[in-house]
């Protein structure tokens, strides 16, 4: 049996490059499904002269077309739902030389993209379903982080709050699941359930909220969000936080005020700043002087443990971040507390929990983000 193959119908060079993209098609000559090694080989950019306007020499060479096979989906439980070979991309680099107001030429790459039914008939992913099984909420965050930043640079009258909620809010409206109407009946798929945390903490993040820090600080901020991968943007734009006690070993808690406690260390990294937040009584015991003694030596392994953390961090990171050691109550706290959840606030009708804290904010909780949201999303 002949082997599957996809081949380019070549053009010749003397038609216009715009009829030639026209006419160009990709032909199956078994007719059965694809099942191609997943590439795109072409032997240099398709260059158009500037006198004729036509293809050169280049589309006379191989190209192979990339396309899904199985082996794509392996490992990757994101695309479980997917069917492979879903679509075909063809698409040409092509590199032009266009007057530069009496300069020399510069080259300008443009590239023409098609997409085409495969032999099953099936072109795209309308379906709702296959969207969400295939939806990376961590890299969807970081892409609106990236779009945010840019739009409050370019654009004069931009409204950055506005535009996150109108975006979140016709997402869950579009993915959710609920009843007309019926807030309470409001649910988000497992794919979709941390977006709107990481969109509320986006919210209150440095790339968002500028004023206090310098136009530079911003810039320097936006400037690493836009270069750093996906698992080191997401902590930026929320933090980690992670608890150290007598009870348990280190072990990750929510980025809530409720996480602070008078016998925890907490270990907050966001990236570019380092927190080893110590709870009062911690900080009493270490005041005292307990670690130095031979009979807690298990204090003296508590305090050791997080700031060895800490370390390892800032000298693997690159920017280096900026360490901050504090106390409850202390005036460094400040660090740790403008990266926390404010469900417990001045205002707020229940007291503090004991040894607990609370946020001195007007802005509201996640718990109350969330019930907007879901009330908007269901009309």
């Amino acid at each position: 049996m002949e082997e599957n193959r996809i081949e380019q119908r070549l053009v010749d060079d003397k038609i216009p490059y715009a009829e030639a993209l026209r006419s160009s098609k990709w032909i199956n000559r078994s007719g059965s499904e694809v099942n191609e090694e997943p590439t795109l080989m072409v032997e240099g950019p398709i260059h158009i002269d500037d006198n004729t306007n036509t293809i050169s020499e280049v589309l006379k060479r191989s190209l192979q077309i990339s396309a899904l096979c199985p082996k794509d989906n392996k490992g990757n439980p994101a695309a479980d739902g997917l069917k492979s070979h879903a679509s075909l991309v063809q698409q040409f680099p092509i590199l032009y030389p266009k007057e530069n107001k009496g300069k020399p030429a510069i080259d300008r790459l443009k590239s023409h993209t098609s997409d085409f039914a495969s032999t099953s008939g099936f072109k795209n992913l309308s379906n709702t379903q296959d969207l969400i099984a295939g939806f990376d909420q961590e890299a969807a965050a970081v892409v609106m982080a990236r779009q945010v930043s840019f739009k409050m640079e370019t654009e004069a009258d931009f409204d950055p709050i506005r535009w996150l909620d109108k975006s979140l809010i016709h997402i869950c409206s579009r993915f959710g699941d609920y009843q007309k109407d019926t807030p309470s009946s409001f649910t988000l798929s497992p794919r979709f359930s941390i977006f709107p945390q990481f969109m509320f903490h986006l919210r209150r993040s440095q790339f968002v909220q500028v004023f206090g820090n310098s136009p530079d600080e911003t810039a320097y901020f936006r400037m690493i969000l836009n270069r750093e991968n996906v698992a080191n943007s997401v902590v930026m734009i929320q933090p980690s936080l992670i608890s150290y006690s007598f009870h348990s070993g280190p072990e990750p808690v929510l980025l809530d005020v409720a996480a602070i406690t008078a016998d925890r260390i907490l270990l907050l990294d966001s990236y570019f700043t380092i927190v080893v937040f110590h709870g009062s009584t911690i900080a009493q015991w270490r005041k005292l002087g307990y670690h130095e003694q031979p009979e807690h030596q298990a204090f003296a392994e508590l305090l050791k443990s997080p700031r060895e953390d800490a370390e390892a961090i800032v000298h693997e990171r690159f920017p280096v971040p900026r360490l901050v050691i504090c106390d409850q109550y202390g005036s460094q706290a400040r660090f740790m507390l403008a990266k926390l959840n404010p469900s417990a606030t001045y205002n707020s009708d229940a007291p503090p929990i004991p040894g607990g804290d609370i946020i001195f904010t007007d802005d509201v909780s996640f718990e109350v983000f969330l019930d907007h949201l879901q009330r908007l999303a269901v009309h």
